[in-house]
């Protein structure tokens, strides 16, 4: 049996575990309906690696603390993912940097947020800027917004001793 046969018929036995005993605590609903209870299947490492500093520079966690709630929320959640080494599913790589540079952004009624870091310098992560997206550029980031961005990365070269 190969190797992706075997992890298909693994995951088919979970997911139908799994919805046998949803169903058996949500007996009300019928079968053909999705049942009631979400549940996310993920896999975890077994050691999470230690989390990184994270670096906020100049007036970036200023910045991000003004966004509405439900942004922080997963702008920070982004950023502690690439603490451990993992990466958000709206995390982008921005390009025409020196170093990798990704943009996380979350969307509000109120706009598109957006989070600058750069996590492969040193043992921390930093936090370049943070801004709200306005609509002028399309879904390109503003020139003035990237030449800040490249000065905060120079920055962030120092702090890091490169």
């Amino acid at each position: 049996m190969s190797r992706q046969s075997f992890h298909s018929q693994f995951v088919a036995q979970i997911v139908s575990r799994h919805f046998l005993s949803c169903y058996s605590t949500c007996y009300s609903f019928p079968f053909s309906t999705l049942c009631q209870c979400w549940h996310t299947i993920e896999t975890v490492p077994v050691k999470p690696e230690q989390p990184r500093r994270l670096i906020w520079l100049v007036d970036s966690l200023v910045r991000l603390t003004g966004f509405p709630p439900t942004v922080r929320k997963k702008l920070g959640f982004a950023l502690y993912q690439s603490q451990i080494g993992q990466r958000h599913e709206s995390a982008k790589m921005l390009h025409g940097f020196a170093e990798t540079v990704w943009q996380v952004r979350a969307d509000d009624p109120g706009g598109t947020y957006r989070a600058v870091y750069a996590a492969q310098l040193g043992q921390a992560v930093y936090v370049l800027h943070a801004f709200q997206k306005k609509a002028t550029s399309g879904i390109a980031t503003p020139q003035r917004e990237l030449n800040l961005i490249r000065q905060r990365l120079q920055l962030a070269r120092k702090l890091a001793g490169k």
